[in-house]
């Protein structure tokens, strides 16, 4: 790999939101000093902003995206992740998988199949265990990081806007 092109990654994430949270995975390059360039996000949730439809989703199947939502990128509302470096192969075939899945994934149910399952799909695709899909986003991306990174698996489980210790930066969940 030429060192310009940086290393690929897949970030399995998690962040605050007005109810339980949401989980979701990032992936992409770094740069040098572990800066993310060109990332992609990929999960699952339900399609409309509307508060009723994400109601409707505990009771029935409802129309989902499998992209970004609010807050994704956003360090502050981050509440765990497990950061996972892939050669180009490997980025390549779990690309093309999560495509994929974002292409046969129309429909999200609160505990059916939600944001958890998805990246659990990916996951299990990557030779991963994975925790039950019914856990707090949070709980779920920390329980995975522990159940196949092992103590030194590059993640993070805290409060929002916390780094490495920074309590200073941390900020009220919104």
């Amino acid at each position: 790999m030429n060192s310009a092109e940086g290393r690929y990654f897949i970030e399995f994430r998690s962040r605050y939101a007005y109810t339980y949270g949401h989980s979701f995975v990032i992936f992409g390059r770094m740069d040098k000093s572990g800066k993310m360039i060109n990332a992609e996000v990929a999960g699952l949730a339900p399609k409309s902003n509307d508060p009723n439809i994400y109601m409707l989703g505990h009771l029935a199947p409802v129309p989902a995206s499998t992209g970004w939502t609010d807050g994704d990128l956003e360090i502050a509302y981050r509440s765990a992740s497990w950061t996972v470096p892939l050669t180009e192969p490997e980025y390549r075939r779990v690309v093309a998988y999560i495509r994929k899945l974002q292409a046969k994934s129309p429909l999200w149910h609160a505990s059916l199949y939600n944001c958890n399952a998805f990246v659990a799909d990916i996951a299990s695709f990557m030779g991963y265990k994975t925790p039950g899909i019914w856990l707090m986003p949070r709980d779920f991306i920390t329980m995975l990081r522990q159940m196949n990174g092992g103590p030194n698996a590059i993640g993070y489980t805290g409060p929002p806007g916390v780094e490495s210790g920074n309590a200073a930066a941390a900020t009220a969940p919104r």
